[in-house]
């Protein structure tokens, strides 16, 4: 080895080596390490600066107008006036004062130095006075008006009690035609019944478990339907007999709806999911995943946000049915959305929970208002085109607001059946036929109930109890 030149090398344990380099490492950053740096002041400054600017830029320039104003008026040099004195009588006069102003606002003063000359564009001006407090107030945004004045509404009452079913009654629909509405209850029974007179027409078996949904498709003769048994099923309406079953849901399904120009249907469940099909083909399109617990409430519409999904995780997503994704999150509720329901002519839809209802516009999902004062668990919402906004609780109580005040002009207590017990007084569904006359709702205590507005009741005979002081809208 000593005749070739070359030293050995003495050989290290990889352990060695690692920890060699490890610490040279930190000796090399070791005074950068875990440190937090210096505060800049002129970032700072630079910070502050920004932030009152976007805030208060207005305000902040018309102080400071105000104060160069008043400093130019204090610096204005006294001119000398003219004095005639009369040889006759002695007597001491000078000429009216006047006030100048120049075209553009400002006094002689602030000019003088600018004109050499005389000037010649000195107008007589006798502007009021504008305090600073003034101009700093006109610019701040006026106060809108606390609560628009309700619309005039007929009372609703009961008109109708429909006993068939052998079960809690879950979920009910009416068909375009608005001849016959169908019903789905605990008992497993889908039945159809004669909108004008009440009858049962018929019965459909099929599911193995409550069904939890039901919807008549808009331009097809088909009835879908959706259970806690996962089972989403497409009946034919002229052959009373499924035709296709839609599989894919891992848990009971709690709410489905059918696209009003798309032939499609999004069902959703507890699973956490809510999920697009195609109506023919039986496919899977999409599904939607982001809630963090059971999906309860769907609705679909033919204009974007085209799917809005409500869930017990206490927020409403709006989706993008063609990428199949969430595009807002609506986070003010505090508690679980059991029901939504869309405006029929706004481009808006509500939301029901236990802390309030909201209103929201389309499509961004704005906050317009909260409607108080239903303090139960509100299971289902409907609205007609005279906006009356009805809502549904779990204790049995209906509220009947007037949508674009949000005031509630009725109350009512629905009364269970003989034989039912105090606590199954539970509304779960509600809707309005097509011409948005009459009200149907599904109860707790196995019966369809239907109501329709007093026509006997007037103005005078039912007057609007609004006292604006009182009631005031809240933002949250």
């Amino acid at each position: 080895m000593a005749a070739t030149g070359v030293e050995d090398v003495p050989r290290h344990s990889v352990h060695t080596l690692v920890f060699r380099s490890l610490k040279r490492t930190h000796d090399m950053f070791l005074s950068d390490y875990s440190a937090i740096p210096e505060p800049d002041e002129a970032a700072e400054k630079i910070r502050a600066a920004a932030k009152a600017e976007s805030e208060y830029g207005p305000v902040i320039k018309a102080t400071l107008d105000a104060r160069r104003r008043k400093e130019a008026n204090l610096a204005l040099p006294e001119v000398p006036i003219p004095v005639t004195v009369d040889q006759t009588t002695g007597a001491v006069t000078a000429p009216q004062k006047a006030t100048l102003m120049l075209t553009d606002g400002s006094t002689p003063g602030s000019k003088l130095t600018d004109h050499k000359g005389p000037s010649t564009d000195l107008v007589a001006l006798s502007r009021p006075k504008v305090s600073t407090e003034d101009s700093v107030r006109a610019l701040l945004p006026r106060k809108a008006p606390m609560m628009a004045k309700p619309i005039w509404h007929a009372p609703w009452k009961l008109y109708r009690v429909i006993s068939g079913h052998t079960g809690w009654v879950r979920c009910v629909d009416v068909e375009p035609g608005n001849e016959w509405f169908a019903s789905g209850g605990a008992d497993r029974i889908i039945k159809i019944w004669d909108l004008a007179s009440g009858k049962l027409r018929l019965s459909l078996t099929g599911h193995v478990s409550a069904v939890r949904a039901v919807k008549v498709a808009p331009n097809q003769p088909y009835l879908f339907s959706a259970g806690e048994d996962k089972q989403v099923k497409c009946w034919d309406l002229e052959y009373n007999k499924v035709i296709r079953h839609y599989h894919g849901h891992l848990s009971a399904v709690q709410d489905l709806s059918v696209h009003p120009t798309i032939d499609v249907l999004v069902t959703c469940a507890r699973d956490s999911t809510a999920r697009v099909w195609d109506m023919r083909t039986k496919a899977q399109v999409h599904c939607l995943s982001g809630h963090t617990n059971t999906v309860a409430s769907v609705v679909c519409q033919a204009v974007d946000p085209q799917v809005i999904t409500g869930s017990h995780d206490s927020t409403v997503r709006l989706w993008d049915l063609a990428a199949g994704r969430s595009v807002a999150t609506l986070t003010q509720h505090k508690k679980s959305i059991r029901a939504l329901t869309l405006h029929p002519k706004l481009y808006m839809f509500a939301s029901g929970s236990p802390d309030n209802i909201k209103q929201w516009k389309c499509p961004n999902g704005e906050f317009v208002q909260n409607l108080t004062g239903h303090n139960a668990i509100i299971n289902s919402l409907a609205c007609n085109e005279d906006g009356v906004l009805v809502s549904g609780a779990d204790n049995g109580s209906l509220q009947f607001w007037d949508w674009k005040s949000g005031f509630c002009f009725q109350k009512a207590q629905t009364k269970p059946q003989p034989g039912s017990i105090d606590s199954e007084a539970g509304i779960y569904a509600l809707t309005f036929d097509k011409s948005g006359s009459r009200l149907i709702s599904a109860e707790a205590d196995k019966s369809i109930k239907m109501y329709k507005e007093d026509e006997t009741a007037t103005e005078d005979s039912h007057p609007v109890l609004w006292r604006p002081e009182i009631l005031k809208k809240k933002v949250y």
